[in-house]
C-alpha cells in the first residue's frame, strides 16, 4: 500500500527546497568565514547562527517529507558564490539570498494550492511568515551598515557595528504582531 501523501511533483519540489535551504546554510557559513577572517568576530557570529537557522529550516522540510510518507533525498549542493569584497557586499548578498528563498517558498504555496494539498499548504504558512522575518533582518543589516558610514565608515563605526551584531537577537518582530500598546 502507498502511504505518500505527497503527489510526486509536490514531493519533488519539497526535495529541491530541502537543498536550497542547505545551500542557504552554506552561503551563510561562508560568509561567516569571510567576516571572521576580516576581523569582524560579531558579524560572523551572526551569520554562523544564521547559518545554523538556514540548517534547521532543512530539516524542517526534510522531516515533513518523512511525516507526510515520502522519501526525502539529499541532494549535492553548489558551492557558495565567492567571498564578498566589503561588508556592504555581504549583507547584499544575505538580502539577495533572502529573497530568492521567498520567491522559492512562493512557488511552493502556489504548487500546494494548485494540487489543493492543503497539509503542505498549512506547513508553507511557517515559512511565508519566516521570509517576511529574514528579508527584514537583512534590511536592518542594510540599514545599520548605512548609517554607521557603508563602506567609507569608520574603524570605530564598524567595531560599534561589529559589537551590536554579536549581540542582535536572531528573530524581528513581525508586522502581523504589531499592536497600538506595540506598534
Amino acid at each position: 500500500m502507498n502511504t505518500n501523501r505527497l503527489s510526486k511533483k509536490m514531493q519533488e519540489a519539497l526535495i529541491k527546497q530541502m537543498t536550497k535551504e542547505a545551500h542557504a546554510s552554506q552561503i551563510f557559513l561562508s560568509l561567516g568565514v569571510w567576516a571572521d577572517t576580516e576581523g569582524y568576530a560579531g558579524i560572523a557570529n551572526f551569520l554562523y547562527r544564521h547559518s545554523q537557522e538556514e540548517r534547521n529550516h532543512m530539516i524542517k522540510f526534510m522531516r515533513y517529507i518523512l511525516d507526510r510518507g515520502g522519501e526525502p533525498e539529499v541532494e549535492a549542493i553548489a558551492a557558495p558564490p565567492a567571498n564578498p569584497k566589503t561588508l556592504t557586499d555581504c549583507f547584499n548578498k544575505v538580502f539577495e539570498s533572502e529573497v530568492d528563498n521567498t520567491y522559492a517558498i512562493y512557488k511552493l504555496v502556489d504548487l500546494a494550492f494548485e494540487e489543493k494539498d492543503w497539509a503542505t499548504w498549512n506547513f508553507m504558512q511557517w515559512f511565508v511568515k519566516e521570509q517576511i522575518e529574514e528579508e527584514k533582518l537583512a534590511l536592518g543589516l542594510i540599514d545599520k551598515l548605512k548609517i554607521a558610514g557603508g563602506d567609507k565608515a569608520t574603524d570605530e563605526s564598524l567595531f560599534n557595528l561589529d559589537k551590536t551584531l554579536a549581540q542582535t537577537p536572531d528573530d524581528e518582530p513581525l508586522p502581523q504582531e504589531a499592536t497600538a500598546d506595540n506598534p
